[in-house]
């Protein structure tokens, strides 16, 4: 029996050290399971104490403040969600100098996605009628991404919209909406559009994403109302944070995401380069 040489035992017991040393955190720590669930559960509890701030929300308008550079970010919500849901979102953004704004389109927002595109679309023009933009970016989270793509995709959106970032948006469809079919089905028209191969969204994906609109996915990989394979969208640059639903509209990692998308980081030009003699 070949015995081991003492630097061999010494690298062992070193490797061994570092390993149980490194447990906790491979464990526990943020990038593990239990770890990404803690957190997704302390994303959740904050995003329910925002939801019952309800579609009350005052905020000063200004629209004028606006550039064709830093155009308005419209907010929409999802299924059972309110404005008040999307408030960690849009404080983080307004402290950043956007200009945000975000609409009651129906409590817990269950009615026809095509009725709130609509009215989104009503809005919209409002809005670009008092901005020197002539253009606005959307954050939809859930359903509200299924808003904003019907109304790029089927109101001639595409020539107001500049980027469209989808947050945990079905855009295959869930199975998790069978809740709201068992619970609301008789009143809630949305339920039913958000089931896969809904009438709704095969109506949805018939034709491509319109050129001049920049269109990007944001998936949870821990998400079980929206698992990450649904959100897949051709056409769109998809991204995934190891997180969970609430915590798209909550995590600051995901917020910084948002804000690369909105403005990206300045790349250097060989104009940016100064002469030298």
């Amino acid at each position: 029996m070949v015995e081991l040489s003492d630097d061999k035992k010494r690298k062992e017991r070193s490797w061994l050290l570092r390993w149980a040393l490194e447990a906790p955190s491979r464990w526990l720590g943020r990038r593990s399971g239990i770890g990404q669930d803690m957190t997704g559960g302390a994303d959740g509890l904050s995003y329910l104490r925002h939801l019952v701030r309800g579609n009350r929300l005052r905020r000063r308008d200004v629209f004028g403040e606006a550039t064709p550079s830093s155009p308005p970010v419209l907010l929409i919500h999802g299924f059972l969600g309110t404005r008040g849901s999307m408030y960690m979102l849009e404080r983080r953004l307004v402290e950043d100098g956007f200009v945000v704004v975000s609409f009651n389109i129906g409590t817990l927002n269950v009615r026809d996605i095509r009725r709130s595109a609509f009215m989104i679309h009503r809005k919209i023009e409002r809005i670009l009628a008092q901005t020197p933009a002539q253009k606005i970016d959307i954050i939809g989270h859930s359903m509200g991404g299924l808003i904003g793509l019907y109304y790029i995709k089927k109101l001639g959106g595409h020539a107001r919209v500049r980027k469209l970032v989808m947050m945990g948006t079905p855009a295959r469809g869930t199975w998790a909406a069978l809740a709201g079919v068992v619970t609301l089905g008789l009143w809630s028209t949305s339920s039913w559009q958000l089931l896969p191969r809904s009438r709704f969204l095969d109506e949805l994906h018939q034709g491509p994403i319109p050129p001049g609109v920049e269109v990007v996915t944001i998936a949870a990989a821990r998400d079980w109302v929206v698992p990450l394979q649904t959100t897949r969208l051709v056409g769109a640059t998809a991204m995934t944070v190891p997180l969970g639903h609430s915590s798209l509209v909550v995590s600051e990692e995901v917020y910084r995401r948002v804000v690369n998308t909105l403005r990206p980081p300045h790349e250097i030009t060989y104009e940016d380069i100064p002469a030298t003699d």
